[in-house]
């Protein structure tokens, strides 16, 4: 017999990851009552930190962009509070890209990073001019006018050097796991907005810092946050939410339910086929593809100094520039091949790297991780830092079942949904319409990616809610 838990809410959060947490203080702040349940111990889903043998690791988000004056990132932490309670530290240069042939820069400085672009590829000064324009004020109705255009549209209409365009495109390829053949050029152009010409961006103490930070804001506003608290089911009735049934607490009643988490866990699993009437939902989410996951090496250093690698820089390996390729080798995990991302921490005591590789499942991860382990810190001490072997003093990894236990997010994707114009911005994986009550917010609801994605998409559901109750919305929201 399932208890009805004595208090209800206006609203129930299932999973406090960044998106989770950024709607409920919001919603808070305006007056609702809000619960967030997190199956995990600590809030932040992939935005956490942990500590090993003395070591401090980001669990996989390691840097964030959108920090800018009109970012969406500054906007939300200055609206809540958050940026009163975190240092945050913007490292230059973010990203360095090696190739064969070239090393190119990204500098905080947008100049500088143009200039450094047009030194290796001269003939091509005005149509990296005018990319770099176009990205830092990207035309909405353009996008809206070529939605199916995928990246490769979008480079090809500024570029005619192919090592240019697989240059620009490859930390997309490790940041959202596509080849610029397959993303969205919506979708790139915002990653490379966020996370390449406004990145570098870093919370003193580590990643955990900015979930901790909205945790505690969420709950100074009034909010109820359950760690190690599991959601069982969503209910639903006449196509209306009524609340959630959660492991240990029962049935708790509530107006809204907003799920930061999977969306195939949350419309197959917490709600169940039988409930939902939209069959042609079904069927497309049931034939849509997730991303690709990643495999995180984490190395505890002893004096490693570097004059040519910054701390805080990430560096990305290029080794070949046909990124459809790269593609199609990370199902085989040649790592000689894969799109590869090393950055030696702001700390200058650890170091973490990943790359795309596919989910497979417990069993050949339980078979394989170490001797990826050791073939990836190979391929770092031969392209980045001789001599690595010498100072690490802890050496680990997450594979993508890590990911998937974790986090519960379908073959351990590491960026929702994979982003390309087939799934972009499918309205009823953010508002169904066929349930009442019932936002999605998180990467999931194929709007963003990242952390300024999942900000944003936080950010736009409690705007929604908040509509809806007409609640203070202009004070709070803006």
């Amino acid at each position: 017999m399932i208890q009805t838990h004595k208090d209800s809410y206006d609203a129930v959060i299932i999973g406090a990851g960044m998106g989770g947490l950024v709607c409920g203080c919001y919603l808070a702040k305006a007056g609702i009552k809000v619960l967030i349940a997190e199956q995990h111990f600590k809030p932040g889903g992939y935005c956490t930190s942990f500590k090993r043998q003395g070591f401090t690791f980001d669990a996989a988000a390691h840097s964030f962009g959108g920090y800018r004056k009109d970012g969406i990132v500054r906007k939300v932490f200055n609206d809540l509070g958050i940026d009163k309670k975190v240092n945050i530290t913007r490292y230059d240069p973010s990203d360095i890209i090696i190739t064969p042939d070239y090393n190119v820069t990204f500098y905080a400085d947008l100049d500088k990073t143009i200039n450094d672009f047009q030194s290796v590829f001269p003939d091509e000064r005005d149509g990296i001019r005018d990319f770099f324009n176009f990205i830092i004020n990207p035309d909405q109705k353009f996008f809206m006018r070529v939605r199916n255009w995928t990246f490769q549209n979008l480079l090809d209409n500024y570029f005619k050097n192919d090592k240019l365009k697989s240059i620009i495109s490859f930390p997309l390829l490790g940041n959202g796991a596509l080849p610029p053949s397959l993303m969205s050029a919506l979708i790139g152009a915002k990653i490379f907005q966020e996370f390449l010409v406004d990145g570098g961006y870093y919370p003193e103490g580590g990643m955990q810092a900015l979930p901790d930070a909205l945790a505690e804001k969420f709950k100074e506003f009034g909010g109820d946050l359950r760690l190690s608290c599991s959601v069982k089911k969503i209910r639903i009735k006449d196509n209306m939410v009524t609340g959630t049934v959660m492991e240990k607490n029962g049935f708790i009643p509530s107006k809204y339910v907003i799920s930061n988490c999977d969306s195939r866990q949350t419309f197959l699993s917490l709600i169940g086929r039988s409930k939902i009437s939209n069959k042609d939902f079904l069927d497309t989410m049931n034939n849509m593809i997730p991303s690709r996951s990643i495999f995180i090496l984490y190395l505890g250093l002893n004096n490693l100094c570097t004059e040519e690698v910054k701390s805080g820089t990430n560096i990305w390996l290029l080794s070949n520039y046909n990124l459809d390729n790269t593609y199609l080798l990370q199902h085989e995990l040649n790592l000689d091949n894969a799109c590869t991302m090393v950055r030696f921490m702001p700390n200058q005591k650890a170091l973490l790297a990943f790359v795309n590789v596919p989910f497979r499942n417990k069993k050949y991860w339980d078979v394989n991780k170490e001797k990826v382990l050791e073939s990836f810190i190979k391929r770092i001490e031969e392209k980045v830092f001789p001599e690595l072997t010498q100072h690490i003093k802890y050496k680990g990894a997450a594979t993508p079942f890590t990911l998937y236990k974790y986090t519960l997010n379908y073959k351990g994707a590491a960026y929702g949904w994979a982003c390309m114009p087939s799934q972009l911005g499918l309205p009823d994986l953010r508002k169904p319409s066929f349930i009442q009550g019932l936002y999605l917010t998180g990467h999931w609801t194929t709007q963003g990616i990242g952390i300024p994605g999942v900000i944003y998409s936080g950010h736009d559901t409690a705007k929604l809610i908040l509509r809806k109750e007409q609640r203070h919305t202009q004070s709070v929201l803006n």
